[in-house]
């Protein structure tokens, strides 16, 4: 049975002492015949109840109230008894939708999901190679953060874009700007999602975060992750959650929905911005804390020009590098160049670093040349030496040919004059000596 409510029921009782009874009577009335009544009622202005007996009176009683927080509503309900029965203390944020009432009982912070081992690419080779060589642990929480104009939806599209290409789902939840704006800029850098949206593989919800309260949001999307089951999320900028509510309350709406997330082993990428270079916002909050991986994106200024810097500021759970690193983007994507160090040691960018390459470019040419010079003239030295040891080997051949040949004369001449002796020697008939 429905009641709807008691005080329609006892408008005609004017005696609050006879109301009390028969309010009294009634709820003994329904408990005698086992009827499970619903009853509302209204609040007091000093109690709980109108009358300040129904909350005794009753089994259960639950308190809804609608709050304002900077010019924002937001409804909720708490259980403030309930007989016989454990049940939650603590304040529940609930909508009220076309499909029924949702309500998000996940205040209550846990640390039970598990931990995965598998790698998933980024997207990006060189900021796998940062990231130990593999990338991202799945089901790991992602934080990117960086000024304005560094990129990060970028690093985010690119991700959604491989894990696509995998055959992945993935849920894009934009507070900054509008699905066709999004898809438009990505393409501008070689990002394409508009064959995984008609595919259905990727979703894009996008919403003003002044439109409702931080609760609002979180129902909203554990609403979305219910109906699209991704594997990949991307919430940017989490940071444009601060217009909501203070930072406190962001980082309680953030946890939660991050445990929540990791207890399904979705692996979530949350962009921040950041005012100025060396502050990180909400970071410096405690947001980082509960991030399994930071991706800091930052300008370097040099030479009347800024340029983009890549580093990882930490990665749970596996070897990274802790190299800044340029990064360009371009019209076929993100393109992280190598760590190019200067003379004296320090970080080259931009047109920096063009200078400097050409200039080792240009001595290397100087002394490729110089080689060459070098090389020529040893090879013409050799060819000369070579044409004097032939010299002097036809030289040492005609030398020694008239040698053997003085030798061969003087033999003979030697054999003839012993011939001649001997033949005299006979004619005298000589001994024979």
């Amino acid at each position: 049975m429905a009641l709807d409510t008691l005080e329609v029921l006892f408008s005609g009782f004017q005696n609050e002492a006879i109301l009390r009874s028969e309010l009294r009577r009634l709820f003994r009335w329904l408990k005698d015949r086992g009827v499970t009544a619903i009853v509302t009622g209204e609040r007091g202005e000093t109690s709980l109840t109108r009358y300040g007996l129904e909350e005794y009176v009753a089994d259960c009683v639950i308190f809804l109230d609608n709050r304002m927080e900077e010019q924002i509503a937001t409804r909720r309900l708490r259980i403030i008894k309930y007989r016989g029965s454990k049940h939650g203390t603590n304040e529940y944020p609930f909508m009220i939708e076309e499909d029924g009432i949702s309500v998000l009982p996940i205040t209550s912070l846990s640390l039970e999901h598990e931990a995965s081992t598998e790698r998933i690419s980024t997207g990006i080779q060189r900021l796998d190679t940062m990231l130990g060589g593999k990338g991202y642990y799945r089901g790991s929480t992602i934080l990117i953060s960086g000024t304005a104009g560094t990129g990060k939806t970028s690093f985010a599209a690119q991700f959604c874009k491989a894990a696509c290409e995998r055959g992945e789902r993935c849920l894009y939840f934009a507070f900054e700007e509008s699905p066709g704006q999004i898809i438009r800029n990505m393409r501008s850098v070689g990002i394409d999602l508009q064959p995984y949206l008609d595919s259905g593989l990727m979703e894009i919800h996008a919403s003003r975060p002044m439109a409702y309260g931080l609760e609002m949001h979180l129902i909203t999307m554990r609403k979305l992750l219910d109906i699209f089951k991704p594997d990949i999320v991307v919430i940017d900028p989490m940071s444009n959650l601060t217009n909501v509510g203070t930072q406190g309350d962001v980082r309680l709406m953030l946890t939660r929905l991050i445990d929540h997330l990791k207890l399904k082993n979705i692996t979530t990428i949350c962009t921040s911005l950041v005012e100025h270079e060396n502050t990180g916002g909400i970071n410096a909050e405690g947001i980082s804390s509960i991030m399994d991986t930071w991706i800091n994106l930052r300008f370097f200024e040099n030479s009347n020009e800024r340029n983009r810097g890549i580093s990882v500021i930490k990665s749970r759970g596996m070897g990274h590098s802790n190299q800044i690193r340029e990064y360009l983007l371009t019209d076929h994507g993100i393109e992280i160049k190598n760590v190019y160090l200067g003379p004296s040691g320090n970080l080259l960018m931009g047109s920096s670093r063009a200078v400097q390459e050409a200039e080792e470019i240009s001595e290397v040419v100087a002394q490729k040349q110089e080689a060459d010079r070098k090389k020529r003239e040893l090879e013409n030295k050799l060819k000369s030496l070579d044409a004097q040891i032939s010299i002097l080997s036809s030289e040492f051949e005609m030398q020694k040919e008239e040698l053997d040949k003085l030798s061969s004369e003087d033999e003979l001449r030697n054999k003839a004059l012993a011939n001649s002796r001997n033949k005299i020697a006979h004619m005298r008939k000589a001994d024979k000596s």
